[in-house]
């Protein structure tokens, strides 16, 4: 389609299936979303460690994710928020928004001119909602998933809500992009940031198996992060805890692998294993030659850069 005919078209609106959950116990909140919509994870997750989540979807008012989590932080409940956004917003009537607290207060909200089917489902620590669904079966399915999956990380709970969602039916229009968001505190590179899961397929033919297995290398991420991030602040006993985990989960990550090893190494070497730090640098060397050159000049492999 040309630009001209592109400019005279209907704005597209982001009709989807969401869930925004937080889990008090790890201290993690975040939301899932898939849709027959380009980039949706553009749009509708809006996330804070230690706040809460907004999914904002349907004709999305996209200022409802950073103005929900501000209202949150000033200590607005999850009705309160939703009802200060809807009063202020002339298109409340087209507008669906999920919002749970950092806590596990939540809401839902549907209006009146949503395209159907359009609802939602909540409770403590999930808000569920869809807009252009084929039916309700698909909100019910992702509530009971995810009530049902209780124990698993918070991002795997989120990711098997969307596939329950997607099997009763989902989006009515078909599949094309989805997106995971996990924000805990200091969970980011480093540290630095607050984002333990963030990962969006914006355009596949199924974008539910291929966010699936950006996750299975997310959740790999996430435990290298945490260890490395303990490994930065001499936490040595705590990241090798992490690396360890990170290590075994990446068995089943053949593209990480190499380099979690390598970096298994290290913090095995910081915590006194000379055998188990040669080992796991050793692997990953055979796995990827390529880094022999960086342990050969790896200030933190100098015990044994020469037995390598």
């Amino acid at each position: 389609m040309g630009l001209a005919l592109m400019a005279g078209a209907e704005t597209p609106q982001p009709s989807t299936f969401s869930i925004a959950a937080a889990d008090p116990a790890t201290g993690e909140v975040g939301v899932a979303v898939a849709s027959r919509f380009f980039a949706v994870g553009t749009v509708v997750p809006h996330a804070q460690a230690g706040i809460g989540a907004v999914a904002t979807q349907a004709s999305a008012n996209t200022g409802f994710g950073p103005r929900g989590l501000e209202l949150l932080a000033r200590g607005c409940s999850a009705a309160e928020a939703l009802s200060i956004l809807i009063r202020q917003d002339d298109g409340r009537e087209r507008r669906q928004v999920g919002i749970v607290t950092a806590d596990g207060d939540s809401v839902t909200y549907s209006g009146k001119a949503c395209n159907s089917w359009a609802g939602g489902r909540s409770g403590p620590g999930y808000a569920i909602q869809g807009n252009i669904l084929v039916g309700e079966a698909v909100v019910a399915a992702m509530e009971k998933s995810f009530l049902e999956s209780r124990g698993k990380a918070l991002g795997e709970r989120l990711y098997l809500a969307l596939r329950a969602g997607d099997a009763a039916g989902g989006d009515s229009r078909g599949r094309q992009s989805a997106a995971i968001l996990v924000c805990r505190a200091n969970a980011g590179y480093n540290g630095f940031s607050d984002r333990a899961i963030d990962i969006r397929v914006d355009d596949h033919a199924d974008p539910l198996g291929e966010i699936g297995r950006l996750l299975g290398m997310a959740l790999v991420n996430d435990h290298w992060n945490r260890g490395w991030t303990s490994f930065m602040n001499k936490a040595y006993a705590e990241a090798l805890v992490w690396l360890e985990k990170a290590a075994a989960a990446s068995e089943q990550q053949p593209g990480m692998l190499p380099e979690v090893l390598y970096d298994l190494g290290v913090i095995r070497l910081a915590n006194h294993d000379r055998l188990g730090a040669l080992a796991a640098v050793r692997r990953a060397i055979k796995l990827n030659p390529k880094l022999g050159a960086q342990a050969g000049s790896d200030n933190d492999l100098a015990e044994i850069r020469n037995d390598l």
